[in-house]
């Protein structure tokens, strides 16, 4: 399990990432290709995903690293480890070209199936969130490019729900199974908002649920989990089970699940 410098050592490697990012994002024009399963890359994804690849190796030295694009360009691997990295590194690439701001940098630790640790990184917010099992979780935002200071980090904590509640949804992903589910809950208000930045509205009692029953990879979820169990909150299954990582058999895809605040009691 990694202690606090490592997290924030883990952070100033996706701000690193997110430097990379930006340096495409503020280009007049991105090129976008389109991968086999006609999901949009750029160059931004795999030159970021080189920087973390880099990084982590120095950081978590022997520990196997599963990332997006060397899965797209290579195959998912045929097993895994007990304990391994999973890898976005541009989360929200639909985001990304819309140049909408919601866009960010996963990396999640995994350990015995469950996602222990992770950060998540929005370069062009300047937020960035870490969290650990057993340390807790902690948001820092700075200037864009800026590694976020030791005093920068303030702890969060996920909210009680109320008599009704706070649902934030996909942006570019909501369904009709979605929308089934929220109907059967108290919602009072709604956000929208893109790739892992609604785990950590969640995280920081900024909204009580957000469900996803859309297709989505472990690399998508792993560092959102990560931050928001550290922050009090849970990711399930729409069936109340465990959400766990690891899923070899399933090509490393996830199925639907309905992330939690703080429950009363």
């Amino acid at each position: 399990m990694p202690d606090l410098s490592t997290l924030r050592a883990l952070a100033a490697l996706c701000v690193e990432a997110g430097r990379v990012i930006l340096d495409v994002y503020e280009k007049e024009a991105i090129e976008v290709r389109s991968k086999e399963d006609r999901s949009p890359v750029t160059e931004a994804d795999e030159a970021a995903e080189a920087v973390l690849i880099t990084g982590l190796a120095v950081l978590y030295p022997g520990i196997s690293i599963i990332a997006e694009e060397a899965s797209s360009r290579d195959g998912v691997p045929g097993d895994c480890p007990p304990r391994f990295l999973l890898v976005d590194p541009l989360d929200g690439t639909r985001e990304f070209i819309a140049r909408n701001g919601e866009f960010t940098v996963n990396v999640g630790l995994v350990e015995d199936g469950r996602a222990v640790a992770g950060c998540v990184h929005a370069p062009a917010l300047g937020a960035t969130w870490i969290g650990a099992k057993g340390l807790g979780a902690f948001v820092a935002r700075a200037a864009l490019r800026e590694t976020p200071t030791a005093d920068a980090w303030t702890p969060i904590a996920t909210r009680i729900g109320g008599e009704t509640l706070c649902a934030v949804a996909s942006r570019s992903h909501s369904n009709t199974e979605t929308e089934d589910f929220l109907s059967t809950l108290a919602i009072g208000h709604r956000r929208s908002a893109g790739s892992s930045l609604k785990f950590c509205l969640v995280a920081e009692g900024e909204a009580d649920v957000y469900p996803r029953f859309g297709p989505t990879m472990e690399w998508d979820t792993a560092a959102g989990h990560a931050v928001l169990s550290a922050a009090g909150g849970s990711v399930m299954t729409p069936e109340g089970g465990a959400f766990l990582y690891g899923k070899v058999d399933k090509g490393f895809r996830n199925g639907g699940f309905v992330a939690w605040g703080r429950e009363a009691g």
